[in-house]
């Protein structure tokens, strides 16, 4: 190991992102070191993962399946586990790829012991943007995103000020649902949202790609990370997702980052920052090959979500968490094919409609409120589950 290596704690090791990342470990064994890694429950490729990069700890939250793992290393399991993962003391940067706001707490106790943050787990800035971001100023450690699309602008933003910035835009490829009427969607299955047109993710994402949920995600992500109002974010679509967000200054010039739509490419960015490693075996961009490349408007009336959490966003407070816990619930359901694709924003709706908020609330407030909405969620799907 020399003194460029960085040491790497990935949260979510199993998972998409997860996976990917420790892809690039593997490319760049002289550069990346990994000192911990965890997983909700999937232990058998958690294993063989132990076995290939040698971390000193890991953690399963599920608890029952971190009884079962045997290794010669410390397990943790559970918050408590994801905690200590995120505080490792050998750690120099911790990769957030959890997926729900389990991932928050990690984020943040992270930051207090000073770890660089590498994030892909939307829900820690959708929900506790404010808090997050007050503690990565007052620490004064590094957290970069690896969506592709807020690592777009990040790009674009270099050695430009926040303060020539006009606009971002930020690009949505429309999902797997993009092309079909109102009517169609209400009969779509989770099976059919999977399909996913350009990108290779996690299934509560996929689903969020195909309600646009996560791009609303993404604009309240960008409000936090570069400070803009929610005025100057805009969301187009963009089938072809070859250009992945586009920064346009005061003085009209825009610049757009383009690459293949490979999310390995994000996650190195965010790695490495600031120095850009070689993928001399990964595909290269040819334009040629790509065809023409179309934008539109995001249809609000059949994807009502993105809407949402511009609502959500502006309003603050505990709206965000409420939205995100409700949206939480109600893909899980979709993906168990017990609620439709079209109650997702129904259900979300019910949510914020009943709640009040709470201006500049506490961590505890914000996790209170996760909570309870997670629940009241349940119960409400349940309950129209028994009277069908």
């Amino acid at each position: 190991m020399n003194n460029r290596t960085k040491t790497l704690s990935i949260l979510g090791s199993t998972g998409s992102i997860g996976t990917q990342t420790l892809d690039i470990v593997r490319r760049f064994p002289d550069r990346f070191k990994v000192a911990g890694l965890t997983c909700h429950s999937n232990i058998e490729l958690l294993k063989k993962q132990i076995e290939e990069f040698n971390p000193s700890v890991v953690a399963v939250y599920d608890e029952e399946k971190a009884d079962l793992l045997s290794v010669d290393i410390p397990v943790f399991k559970g918050m408590e586990g994801l905690l200590k993962v995120a505080s490792f003391g050998e750690t120099h940067t911790v990769v957030n790829s959890l997926v729900g706001s389990i991932g928050v707490l990690p984020t943040i106790k992270a930051i207090e012991n000073l770890k660089n943050i590498a994030l892909a787990n939307k829900e820690t800035l959708v929900t506790a943007g404010e808090i997050v971001m007050k503690k990565k100023e007052f620490h004064k450690i590094k957290l970069l995103p690896i969506d592709s699309e807020h690592s777009a602008i990040l790009q674009c933003l270099q050695g430009s000020r926040i303060s020539d910035v006009n606009k971002v835009t930020i690009t949505c490829s429309g999902g797997a649902f993009r092309d079909k009427s109102k009517e169609e969607l209400l009969n779509v299955m989770a099976a059919d949202a999977l399909k996913h047109p350009t990108w290779n993710m996690g299934s509560k994402i996929t689903i969020d790609c195909a309600t646009l949920m996560n791009k609303g995600f993404e604009v309240i992500e960008a409000h936090w990370l570069y400070g803009l109002p929610y005025s100057n974010i805009d969301v187009v679509i963009h089938p072809q997702s070859i250009i992945h967000s586009l920064v346009e200054f005061k003085d009209r010039s825009v610049i757009a980052q383009l690459g293949v739509p490979d999310m390995r490419i994000p996650i190195q960015y965010a790695l490495a920052y600031t120095e850009r490693l070689e993928n001399s075996d990964m595909p290269q961009l040819n334009l040629n090959d790509v065809g023409s490349m179309t934008f539109g408007e995001p249809d609000l009336e059949r994807f009502p979500c993105l809407a949402m959490a511009y609502d959500a966003g502006i309003k603050g407070g505990t709206m965000p968490a409420v939205m995100n816990a409700a949206n939480e619930v109600a893909v899980k359901y979709f993906l168990q094919d017990k609620v439709k694709f079209m109650d997702i924003p129904r259900l979300i709706m019910d949510m914020v409609s009943a709640h009040k908020i709470t201006k500049n609330p506490s961590l505890d407030q914000i996790m209170e409120v996760d909570e309870k909405v997670k629940r009241e969620t349940e119960r409400l799907i349940n309950s129209e589950g028994a009277k069908a």
